[in-house]
This record gives C-alpha cells, structure tokens and sequence, in this order.
C-alpha cells in the first residue's frame, strides 16, 4: 500500500500533497493549472485523455501526480527564469535548449532542468494513447526493421537502455545522421541539446512508475508499449527527417 510518506517523497520537495483518498472519475475531471500567470509565457499543455485512461499500464494517480505537480513545477520554474529576463521571452524552450550558454548566467541551470523537463513532457503525454500498443505502422516501422531487424530486437535493445540508466533520466529514439539510435540522457536533459531530435522517449524518472511498480523499472518499460501513440511517433518521425 502507498504510504502519505511514499507521496511526499516523490513529488519532491515544495509540494504539497492535499488527497488522499480513493481515486474516482469525479475526483480527476478536471485538472486547473494554478502555476501560472496571464504574463506567463509558458503554460502547463492539457492532457488530451482522462488520468485513468492509461490503466492498467499507467495508473491515475501517477498520472495526476506527474503532470498536475511534477511537470507544472517545470513550467512554473521556468517562467520564473524567464521573467527575470524578459529578453527571453522571444525565445523558444528549443532556442534556449541549443544555445544554453549564451543565456545569462544566473538561469542556465534552471532553463536546461526546468526547459528540458517542460519540453520533454510535453512530448511524453502526446506519445502516449488509451488507444497506443501493438507494432509499429507507417514509415516508423519501416525505419526500425531497417536499423534493428527486427521490432522486438529494438524493444529489447530500448527497454535495457532505460533500465540500465543509473539514477533518474530519459531513454530516447533519436535520428543522428541519417541512423536511427538509442540513447540515454541524465536528468531532464534534452537530445535536442547535443543537436539531436528526439522521434520518442521515456521517462524513467521515479515518479513516472513508483507508486504502481516500486522498484521494478523493467516492468514499467515493458507496460509503456501497450499505451504507445505511433500515429504521434510517425509525425515526429515526419518531423525528424526535415528538422
């Protein structure tokens, strides 16, 4: 059973935790995002299905956590940074991401955690679908068969990256150079960073998994394909191939 100390543990710091009681469709219809001003250039995106829609695989509770208190944190971070220096304003996350150490000192620290993690999330929750599993389709599939052989041998090769990533971070499928890759990054660290475009990623911070899966990461990694949006994977894959 999840404890009130388990909660607080993974929301981190600074949040607090205000129900606990048992998870009802009445009791997640709807999620305010109180983070933010009208001023505030960067907002917390909707999610596009209910916390619950994810289940068995993903559970509401993780769900409501994650975005309403871990990915709102990101969001409410990083406006702050950029309204100590409204010159940023003009820029994009992206922008921001890729030319980190032209911005001012006192907030390039906050942009790459707090931008990363923004921009990364907002990828997660597209990514995924109550109606997302199965293989691959489209252009996608034929990619991954061409650089892994097979799909499997890609998701075996996928799931022991993020299993093996000490600590907290994200395992990626990037475009590097006209290959298909796997990689790794710490913390909220972008691909987009190293020049890279991330096609796909998953968080394998705690919080993305603890509260259903404990400590067992493996089972998490494995789950997260049954709620896979491939439609969302093929038009970031479309994208990749111009960016």
């Amino acid at each position: 059973m999840t404890t009130r100390r388990n909660f607080l543990y993974l929301l981190g710091a600074g949040t607090t935790v205000t129900f606990f009681g048992p998870v009802t469709k009445a009791s997640w219809a709807i999620s305010i995002d109180k983070t933010t001003t009208g001023t505030d250039l960067f907002k917390l995106p909707p999610l596009t299905y209910d916390y619950n829609a994810l289940e068995p695989h993903i559970d509401a509770t993780t769900m409501k956590f994650h975005h309403d208190k871990h990915h709102a944190a990101y969001v409410k971070n990083l406006n702050a940074a950029v309204n100590k220096h409204p010159e940023l304003k003009t820029k994009s996350v992206k922008e921001m991401l890729l030319n980190l150490d032209k911005l001012p000192k006192d907030v390039q620290k906050v942009v790459r955690n707090n931008g990363g993690g923004h921009l990364n999330h907002s990828m997660y929750w597209k990514i995924m679908s109550p109606k997302g599993g199965g293989e691959p389709t489209g252009k996608i599939a034929t990619a991954i068969k061409t650089q892994f052989g097979t799909f499997d041998a890609f998701k075996t090769q996928f799931n022991e990256m993020g299993t093996k990533l000490f600590g907290s971070g994200w395992v990626w499928l990037v475009q590097e150079k006209g290959q298909l890759k796997i990689m790794t990054t710490s913390n909220q660290d972008s691909p987009i960073t190293r020049g890279l475009y991330p096609i796909m990623g998953n968080d394998v911070w705690e919080h993305a998994y603890y509260l259903k899966y404990q400590n067992r990461r493996p089972d998490y990694l494995s789950a997260w394909w049954n709620v896979i949006n491939w439609n969302e994977v093929n038009r970031r894959f479309e994208q990749s191939l111009k960016a």
